[in-house]
């Protein structure tokens, strides 16, 4: 190699390799930052000692989100996250505030157990139509379903530490974890975005098992 070919790829490689670990590093940054604890309790199910960890970023008014929550999530649940393969966090990313009130009735309902958090998501999710069009009244409506009243409703929703909260992690998924749709996927800290099938998911998952 002459001086000048060896000048020419010695300027290449000064452009060109910061590069590779910068984008490595940012999306390692965006990956340490899902795991991070935030401010309200993390939803989790399934066993600590999983090989796959799923963080969902979802909203209550989001349609794809209702959709994955119904046809999706219980094929993972069942065949991932009940044998052990798979440990699924939850975490709340409500694109209004309908979706927010929704997110702290399931609080509310939960009271720090993932699985009634959960089966109050479920709940919603099967009635986002009515939460949109009727917020209120579905919230009642929910709420007493889960042995709430209405009273207990109100007592929840009024409830600004806990909206306080939840807007925090929101900002902290829009600054940190570069959140800006939902729903948003982490797959062992690797993004997968919009609207997915069982089969799609499962062809992410598959290979992180062998």
């Amino acid at each position: 190699m002459n001086v000048r070919c060896r000048i020419a790829f010695a300027a290449l490689l000064a452009f060109a390799s910061p590069a590779v670990p910068a984008a490595a590093l940012a999306q390692s940054a965006i990956a340490a930052a899902v795991t991070k604890p935030v401010s309200l309790p993390d939803i989790a199910i399934g066993s600590e000692n999983a090989p796959i960890t799923i963080t969902e970023y979802s909203s209550m008014s989001c349609p794809h989100c209702a959709a994955f929550g119904q046809n999706v999530f219980p094929m993972l649940r069942s065949n991932y996250i009940d044998t052990g393969k798979v440990r699924f966090v939850f975490r709340e990313f409500p694109l209004d505030i309908k979706a927010a009130a929704a997110s702290i009735l399931a609080r509310c309902i939960g009271k720090g157990d993932s699985e009634k958090y959960l089966a109050a998501v479920e709940m919603l999710f099967k009635l986002q139509d009515q939460l949109m069009a009727q917020t209120k009244a579905t919230l009642l409506y929910v709420g007493r379903q889960h042995g709430m009243s209405e009273e207990d409703v109100k007592t929840c929703e009024e409830d600004k530490a806990q909206f306080d909260k939840l807007n925090a992690d929101q900002q902290y998924a829009v600054r940190e974890v570069k959140i800006a749709a939902t729903p948003t996927f982490f797959v062992n800290g690797m993004r997968l975005q919009g609207s997915m099938s069982f089969e799609e998911l499962e062809e992410r998952i598959k290979p992180l098992l062998k």
